[in-house]
């Protein structure tokens, strides 16, 4: 089938809930993917920050296909061994001591609201509201849309779910005035990444901490995105001398595969048997996949390349923020890093880069994104700095 027949077929099957870029991609390599007439591109999207080794690494093809021959699903009724050795890997790696597998990023989160109301019911007198931030995402469950600061995100489905309380991001004093006698919880990203990659400043999420600790509240961290060394630690947590109660995963941590997963604290385990479940969370093939990534993540110290290769990218896309003064900011830690301009042509670079042979993410309509897999290496930066300079120029 030809390529405007395979996006004819969408168009015919599928709900229209995404506005896709106009290329069907059949393979991918490393941080290398092809379309279905054979044309290669590079690819800083990975799966939206989620491809950590790439496309198709051999540690994680090597464990889907040995565990494939071996055991796929049994449901959490029954003990598994990869379940239990990645449990024991983020716990080790980790300041949590507990851990719930799902299959994405908004099940975990939710997940982890659900842990806190729980707490809230039985140890601060029923108390419910979550207080999150605008501009933040936090998944596409009606909850966590609710969550999600995001009016565009919202209004479509309203009336939403109550408990969730929007405020300023980066403001320590709007946490505080939203906070009562029915709050159990602040929810938070790191760094906002679907928001904008807005990163606070160095202290926030230590003024948060502290005031959650002050009024007994507890603080969920959504590392969904920034997670799975993305932002050059394991866990962006570690960069700002905090730990969280709560932490939510998913992306990064299984390479390409369906899993998420939250973290909780000892003390703020609070699930009996029956109140929390998944039928295929943490299945045996998508926890020893995300086990294969894990490890190798650690082992290769590949956060740390992160940092490096980040800080090298930012450095070049300094160059072109001198050289193009319609752009006007360079922003982001480790792989995942913003291009803002004055200009709202986030759309028509995201197609110029795509016909040059570079697939970014269109952020905002005056902001692209880059989240390519950590490892990539200086000379392919190199490369996709040269198409955005050439489709810059041709915006320019």
């Amino acid at each position: 089938m030809s390529q405007s027949n395979w996006q004819e077929l969408e168009k015919k099957v599928f709900l229209q809930t995404i506005k896709r870029v106009s290329v069907t991609l059949v393979r991918g390599k490393g941080a290398e993917a092809w379309d279905d007439q054979g044309r290669e591109y590079l690819d800083f999207v990975s799966g939206w920050a989620t491809n950590s080794l790439g496309h198709c690494h051999p540690v994680v093809v090597k464990a889907l296909e040995e565990q494939a021959k071996t055991l796929i699903h049994t449901s959490s009724q029954f003990y598994t061994v990869p379940q239990l050795e990645l449990a024991q890997l983020l716990v080790e790696h980790s300041c949590l001591d507990r851990v719930f597998f799902c299959n994405s990023g908004a099940e975990a989160n939710e997940g982890a609201v659900k842990l806190a109301r729980r707490y809230g019911k039985l140890r601060l007198n029923g108390a419910y509201e979550v207080i999150t931030t605008y501009n933040s995402f936090h998944g596409r469950t009606l909850a966590m849309t609710a969550a999600t600061g995001q009016t565009k995100f919202q209004e479509p489905y309203t009336p939403l779910p109550v408990g969730f309380i929007n405020v300023e991001y980066n403001n320590i004093e709007a946490i505080k005035r939203a906070t009562s006698e029915k709050t159990c919880a602040v929810l938070l990203e790191p760094i906002q990444a679907e928001g904008g990659v807005n990163i606070p400043d160095d202290d926030y999420l230590r003024k948060v901490q502290s005031w959650c600790r002050e009024k007994s509240i507890l603080l969920i961290l959504d590392e969904v995105q920034t997670g799975a060394g993305r932002t050059g630690t394991l866990f962006a947590y570690e960069q700002y001398g905090v730990e969280p109660d709560i932490m939510a995963l998913a992306k990064g941590i299984g390479s390409g595969v369906p899993i998420g997963a939250f973290l909780a604290k000892e003390e703020y385990s609070l699930f009996s048997p029956g109140e929390h479940g998944s039928t295929y969370g943490g299945n045996p093939l998508v926890c020893a996949a995300a086990h294969a990534a894990l490890k190798y993540m650690i082992d290769h110290n590949l956060p740390a390349q992160a940092k490096r290769i980040g800080n090298y990218f930012m450095t070049q896309l300094e160059s072109l923020k001198q050289q193009f003064d319609f752009i006007t900011d360079v922003r982001g830690r480790g792989l995942l890093i913003a291009l803002e301009f004055s200009q709202e042509i986030g759309d028509k670079l995201q197609l110029a880069c795509l016909d040059r042979g570079l697939l970014v993410n269109r952020l905002k309509p005056n902001a692209v994104r880059f989240m390519p897999p950590l490892i990539i290496t200086e000379k392919e930066v190199d490369k996709a700095v040269g198409i955005l300079r050439d489709a810059l120029k041709e915006k320019a």
